[in-house]
């Protein structure tokens, strides 16, 4: 199987994604981690633009070869960067669960963003500032769609039990 979760930086879909892998066993590939790599080997700090997906790609493709379950963690920002994962799927006749993680309290969602550190060395966080300038396309074909701001729900339940149902992916 292939989980894609996105959503806007500070939603929680790392929160979630991280512990959707640990209950499920399945790999983590997080782009954040992966276009952190690419700036800190280029001496840069700025955007890697489009070359965090293709890797992440890369990555995802080598471990479905194996038939390992992965789990990304992506912001996704325009259906070009959502296909890509669906077409992995495609590819390799695996199940696909798109998962868009939203936060339907504005002040809730600022307060993450701004009060949130890095915890991948050179990570550069945005600030809202940077989520509110962010192109993010509506992502009308999310399988699920999860608000943090629902702190009563176990929202990694909510996903999980989706995958546990026979025909329910994709």
């Amino acid at each position: 199987m292939l989980v894609v979760v996105g959503g806007l930086p500070g939603v929680g879909k790392t929160t979630i994604a991280a512990a959707l892998a640990r209950r499920t066993g399945a790999n983590f590939v997080r782009i954040d981690a992966i276009e952190t790599g690419i700036a800190l080997a280029s001496g840069s700090s700025s955007t890697v633009g489009a070359s965090g997906y293709v890797v992440g790609h890369q990555v995802v493709r080598s471990m479905l070869v194996e038939g390992m379950d992965v789990i990304v963690d992506a912001v996704n920002p325009v259906a070009a960067a959502r296909q890509g994962w669906i077409d992995l799927g495609v590819e390799f006749g695996v199940d696909v669960l798109t998962v868009e993680v939203v936060c339907s309290d504005v002040d809730l969602h600022r307060r993450r963003v701004e009060s949130r550190s890095p915890n991948l060395p050179g990570h550069v966080m945005p600030t809202w500032e940077d989520v509110t300038r962010l192109s993010y396309e509506p992502w009308p074909e999310a399988d699920i769609v999860v608000d943090s701001a629902d702190v009563e729900r176990d929202l990694v339940e909510v996903i999980a039990s989706r995958l546990r149902r026979p025909g329910a992916l994709g």
